[in-house]
């Protein structure tokens, strides 16, 4: 582990990394991303909305506020909420993920900022924060996390989605996505770092940040839809909000 890259995975860093040129082809490995970002976003909105932070009325809803995207990968994410009109940050410890994203995001005209950096070393503040399917790949996770929400503002909310750690997630999200259906590449995912919500819940608590907001989310894979679900079985997505 190089002093670049304290919360990062070698391994996961050079699979990442081999991948970055896959990103922005929805027909390629990385197409389940793009249909769950569609998806998410709109939810995001949805729980924004209804905690009166945003209007969802206003064409760019997210206006004035400042956003980080942490292993933002090759800027799926990021792009979605700079055309709601965030003012985006996407950090990643995968060099090729940023170029991949740096390159889309100036052909596409959106002004995005994306930099090659560990969570760890950021000295600034966000509105908003969003760990989405990042924190199963960390090589430290509690130093991870702690890192995470020194730059969240106070009042500011957090977006986490991730994999429960059960046997319903190793059958579904491993054996099934990565091995039967062929969704993923093979290896994407290791079980042991799968998160618990009680585990994602302390480690939010123990830096200031309370969860208000969560969710169970169900994969079709047949008619490539995602939809929420009361079970947390195999992947849930939360939200938390920093205290002060």
């Amino acid at each position: 582990m190089t002093s670049q890259n304290p919360t990062g995975d070698p391994a996961e860093l050079a699979r990442f990394n081999a991948l970055a040129k896959m990103w922005w082809n929805p027909q390629g490995p990385m197409w389940p991303l793009h249909v769950m970002n569609r998806f998410r976003v709109q939810v995001i909105l949805d729980v924004l909305a209804q905690q009166g932070r945003i209007d969802r009325n206003k064409d760019w809803p997210l206006s004035g506020l400042k956003v980080l995207d942490i292993g933002c990968g090759g800027g799926i994410l990021s792009e979605a909420l700079a055309r709601q009109g965030a003012d985006v940050t996407g950090i990643d410890l995968a060099e090729g993920n940023i170029r991949i994203a740096q390159e889309h995001a100036t052909s596409q005209g959106l002004h995005i900022e994306y930099r090659y950096q560990d969570v760890t070393t950021l000295q600034e503040s966000f509105d908003l924060i969003f760990n989405m399917e990042v924190v199963e790949h960390v090589g430290d996770l509690p130093a991870f996390m702690a890192a995470c929400y020194r730059n969240l503002k106070p009042g500011g909310i957090t977006f986490v989605s991730t994999l429960n750690k059960t046997p319903l997630s190793f059958l579904f999200a491993i054996i099934g996505a990565e091995y039967v259906l062929r969704l993923l590449p093979k290896g994407t995912h290791e079980w042991r770092k799968f998160v618990p919500p009680a585990t994602l819940d302390a480690l939010l608590l123990s830096s200031g940040v309370n969860t208000f907001w969560r969710t169970g989310i169900r994969f079709n894979p047949f008619r490539r839809r995602f939809s929420l679900q009361r079970s947390m079985a195999v992947s849930y997505m939360l939200a938390a909000q920093k205290s002060g």
